[in-house]
């Protein structure tokens, strides 16, 4: 099994590079790096810490950019973050620490081609419906991570990079992605 970690925290490949399950994996930090480990390696299982590349992560997803078997961890994992990112074709998503018999687990999944989540985020997503409106946990995330605002129009826009980089998007399509 070939595993490549996509990461540009340092401290997070060299708590990963402890994990057993993560031995001798390829560490790279930029897309065109990932990119180019595929193509030479194309059935790997990416490990992407989401918490460091977020934004190269939702751009690569936003472009139709395939990753047939890509994880992604993150420090704090939230429902509608997981939710967002099962819907939009990875594979699995979990805790950045879990525990290496976890791991082990989730990259198994994934290598036979299956879906991985934590027990919490699989009972969301069971019933989960397709609904018009927000639902609970969009509207917490976005109440956890965003602060009230009561500004002009113009500084608004000025804001608007502020909020994307707290919930680690791009732009107004991946906004609406994670929210739906």
């Amino acid at each position: 099994m070939n595993i490549i970690i996509y990461s540009t925290d340092i401290a997070m490949i060299d708590t990963w590079k402890k994990k057993e399950p993560l031995s001798g994996a390829i560490y790279c930090s930029d897309t065109n790096s990932l990119l180019a480990l595929l193509e030479k390696k194309p059935s790997s299982i990416v490990v992407a810490d989401y918490d460091s590349i977020a934004s190269e992560l939702n751009t690569l997803l936003s472009s139709g950019t395939i990753i047939e078997k890509l994880i992604v961890l993150e420090k704090a994992p939230e429902i509608i973050t997981g939710k967002s990112l099962i819907f939009n074709g990875i594979k699995a998503y979990g805790n950045s620490a879990m525990l290496s018999h976890h791991l082990k687990q989730m990259l198994y999944t994934v290598y036979e081609g299956n879906i991985w989540s934590y027990p919490e985020l699989t009972a969301f997503l069971a019933k989960t419906k397709n609904k018009k409106e927000l639902s609970v946990e969009a509207k917490e995330l976005l109440n956890n991570r965003l602060s009230p605002i009561n500004i002009t129009q113009r500084t608004v826009k000025a804001h608007i990079t502020s909020i994307f980089s707290k919930l680690h998007i791009n732009d107004r399509l991946a906004l609406v992605l994670l929210l739906k």
